[in-house]
């Protein structure tokens, strides 16, 4: 009995579908011997190599300008995360550990505030945070957890639970890491006193990533804008400035200063003294708002997607140009007041633009956004001071008087037809608009080489794969490819069933 039965299973084992199937499952199992080996070997790997983004809308993604500024560290900076690592957000905790794999100059550290509370003291933060310092500095920035993955807050209200809005980690963590490295950080003062628009958060968000301080600055209260300003702003101001303060903005200028006016929405419109200020410069406004027949949202005049030339400094960070506005003012060149003053339009409408008042409607290619430059002799700011002192007769700015020599100072005004490029109700309701990435590349153009750097939030909106022109391709995904899979999978079988 014993014998018939090891005569079976040799005879078993010996033909030719068991030689088969004993060498598919070796194969098999040195198949799967050799993924866990990989994957132990992957584990041990940095994130930054091992990981691949696949992530909707690539919140992983680490642009170059990020890169640039890590490559560029001469000091080492540590990045501190005040919680219990496995407790944290998958998307931060791959973020992190990503960004900081990019450099040696980079530490990272886990620290659980509950085994550890005295950290939070240590470094004056709360929980579910992290702490980006340079000990050569010694400075440090705090950014939340909240502040990385963004809520809106409204949609708690409407549907009982808050909607995630956007993925800010390279945003935050550049700005820090920037920051931190930073001697210094540039001043700006803005308006106030006209009826301008106030910033929207995502203004003040970006303009504190990119290491700006704000200030206010009532120019009727005081017409000379203070010595320290790197930048002065007048945002959507609806009412006119005084001729103290016309003569403020000018002699800023006519100092070497940088003053950026955008032009709010008003009734009246009428602003003889601010339009002063840009005739000098070679701007004469136009009355009316400035509606555009070719380039415009769902045949909207109003709504205008202005033409853009825009040079590297301006375009940086911008992939599709797509910009709008509301209800903007326009201007037509003239000739400046100096010579050495160039003016270089950077957003017009169309050929097809109109001047709309109530009682006209005036046909023409009109300049919506543009910078004035212009070359400050040392001798004629001090001649200008001079004068200042003494009392120029009239109230009348002094002239420069032809070319002057170009001993690195230079002025720069920046005018655009509407407050309305940087309005949440705009660059909230069309979030694929590069308004205000325009917007950062104008403010940060008057810092020259030492533009700092902004990222955007990435969207954490769903985003679907849909096809604008279905036909034989929507025909092929739906029908060709599961009859090929169906006919191969068929063959096949067909094919072991003969054999």
């Amino acid at each position: 009995m014993k014998t018939e039965m090891k005569k079976r299973l040799r005879e078993t084992f010996s033909s030719t579908s068991s030689r088969y199937g004993s060498f598919s499952l070796g194969a098999v199992a040195l198949v799967v011997a050799l993924v866990i080996v990989a994957n132990l070997i992957v584990g041990q790997l940095p994130e930054v190599v091992r990981s691949v983004d696949l992530s909707d809308n690539k919140i992983y993604e680490i642009t170059e300008a990020s890169r640039e500024l890590i490559k560029k560290l001469d000091q080492p900076v540590s990045i501190t995360v005040l919680a219990e690592k496995d407790q944290v957000d998958k998307r931060i905790r791959n973020f992190v550990e990503k960004y900081a794999g990019l450099s040696s100059d980079i530490s990272l550290e886990w620290i659980d505030p509950v085994q550890h509370p005295s950290a939070l003291s240590k470094y004056d933060a709360q929980a579910d945070s992290l702490v980006v310092s340079c000990e050569e500095t010694e400075k440090q920035r705090v950014i939340s957890f909240g502040e990385i993955i963004t809520y809106d807050q409204m949609s708690y209200y409407t549907t009982g639970s808050m909607q995630e809005t956007a993925f800010d980690g390279e945003g935050q963590l550049t700005a820090a890491v920037n920051y931190v490295t930073s001697s210094e950080s540039k001043k700006i003062y803005y308006s106030t006193g006209h009826g301008e628009s106030e910033f929207s958060s995502s203004v003040q968000g970006l303009m504190e990533k990119a290491n700006y301080t704000m200030e206010e600055w009532n120019l009727l209260m005081d017409s000379q804008i203070p010595e320290d300003c790197e930048l002065f702003i007048m945002n959507g101001a609806v009412s006119d400035v005084t001729e103290d303060e016309q003569k403020g903005i000018l002699d800023h200028l006519q100092k070497g200063g940088k003053v950026m006016i955008f032009l709010g929405e008003s009734e009246k419109r009428v602003t003889p003294n601010l339009d002063a200020v840009l005739k000098e410069y070679g701007l004469e406004r136009e009355t009316g708002y400035i509606a555009d027949m070719q380039r415009s949202y769902q045949q909207n005049p109003y709504y205008i997607f202005p033409e853009l030339s825009l040079g590297e400094e301006y375009a940086k960070g911008m992939s599709s140009e797509m910009v709008m506005l509301i209800n903007a003012q326009g201007f037509t060149q003239t000739e400046p007041a100096r010579e050495n003053i160039e003016l270089d339009a950077f957003m017009n409408t169309s050929e097809d633009g109109y001047a709309v008042t109530e009682d006209d409607e005036k046909q023409g290619s009109y300049v919506l956004g543009a910078v004035a430059t212009e070359s400050i002799s040392v001798n004629s700011v001090s001649e200008n001071q001079t004068e200042d002192e003494e009392g120029a007769e009239d109230g009348e700015s002094t002239e420069t008087g032809g070319a002057a020599q170009d001993d690195g100072l230079q002025s720069r005004l920046t005018v655009l037809g509407a407050a309305s490029m940087i309005n949440p109700n705009l660059t909230d309701t069309f979030s694929t608009l590069e308004n205000l990435t325009l917007f950062m590349n104008l403010v940060g153009a008057n810092f020259g080489e030492d533009t700092s750097i902004t990222i955007e939030p990435k969207s954490l909106e769903v985003t679907y794969n849909t096809v604008q022109y279905p036909g034989l391709f929507s025909l092929l995904v739906i029908f060709g490819i599961p009859v090929i899979v169906l006919g191969s999978g068929f063959v096949t079988w067909m094919r072991r069933r003969k054999a």
